[in-house]
């Protein structure tokens, strides 16, 4: 049995978790690779940075000894007002379609398909920075989740910065965003930290493992200034070396640019942290890596999530015996 550590005021809460992944909305799916001990059965409550993070953790996972399970209630760029209104939708009208957005079914109809060890929620990226957003969604999908998984631990995903060019950055108040990458950070992860203290859940924190990575001279992507993104030529782009996000990328004769999503880069690290936090075990010994990334990158990616891992727990430990005085 794997378990995760957090302590509370004179006493110890043990999370026992089990874990597998890649499952559509309603079927959740399962890889063996313990001899055939219980999964961890893992329900997600996200969106595309959800997909991100777990992208490789039935990889990590399956390298790892574990068996996992994994059910997913995700809906590209939604908040948690978004999925309590579609819960909320279903709650008064079962047949209310837009109870029903997870490929025709209902939050409530995904978690009552079997008994879940751990769900996660988290807010979208681009109000992650705002506390007041969380409220009160954060909490009444906390009691609902609790409602009806009673034994089930809920978990915040701490979502990521965007690059450090974007274009555009997380809400930080009612009409006003962050100036940079580095303030994104601070604010979302203060706001993640807030209401994680007020719920009394812990938190993955694959945002702090990102700006790690970050903020470190060596490690750090830099805009390649020499390139002309004014004039661009295909299939020519920008030197990107280090970048955890998708950056730029030809679309047919288009230069695009994204920001805001993971990479290859950046969904290795993020399945590497979840991989930590939900194992209570080191990936840095772990061989899968994706393909595409320098061996010496994703040597300092697997140890940085590691050490966030642990650093976390750390923190939450004190946040939570502090939350009981």
């Amino acid at each position: 049995m794997i378990y995760l550590r957090y302590v509370r005021k004179n006493r110890a809460l043990l999370f026992f978790l089990l874990f597998t992944v890649e499952a559509a909305f309603s079927q959740p799916t399962s890889s063996a690779g313990n001899g055939g001990k219980h999964p961890l059965r893992l329900f997600l409550i996200g969106n595309s940075f959800s997909q991100n993070a777990t992208r490789y953790l039935p990889q990590l996972s399956k390298e790892g000894g574990h068996d996992l399970v994994i059910g997913r209630a995700e809906i590209g760029g939604s908040s948690l007002q978004r999925h309590w209104d579609h819960a909320e939708a279903a709650e008064q009208n079962p047949d209310d379609p837009k109870g029903k957005p997870y490929g025709g079914k209902s939050l409530k109809m995904l978690l009552s398909e079997g008994v879940w060890d751990v769900v996660t929620i988290q807010q979208a990226s681009i109000l992650s920075g705002d506390v007041e957003t969380y409220r009160p969604y954060a909490r009444k999908l906390y009691e609902y989740v609790k409602k009806l998984q009673p034994n089930a631990t809920v978990v915040f995903h701490q979502t990521w910065a965007y690059r450090t060019d974007s274009k555009d950055f997380s809400q930080i108040a009612a009409r006003d965003s962050a100036r940079s990458a580095e303030q994104m950070w601070e604010k979302s992860r203060a706001a993640y930290h807030t209401m994680a203290n007020e719920l009394g859940i812990p938190i993955i924190p694959n945002g702090d493992a990102f700006w790690r990575i970050n903020s470190t001279a060596k490690w750090a992507y830099q805009k390649d200034n020499a390139f002309n993104y004014r004039q661009p030529q295909s299939p020519a782009l920008p030197d990107q070396t280090h970048s955890l996000h998708m950056g730029y990328r030809w679309d047919k004769d288009k230069l695009a640019f994204d920001s805001h999503h993971a990479n290859e880069a950046g969904c290795y690290l993020g399945a590497l942290v979840w991989y930590g936090f939900l194992f209570d075990e080191s990936p840095v010994k772990l061989t899968f890596c994706p393909e595409g990334i320098a061996p010496d990158f994703a040597k300092q990616l697997r140890k940085t999530a590691w050490s966030t891992v642990k650093k976390e727990r750390k923190t939450s430990a004190y946040v939570l015996a502090d939350a009981e005085k």
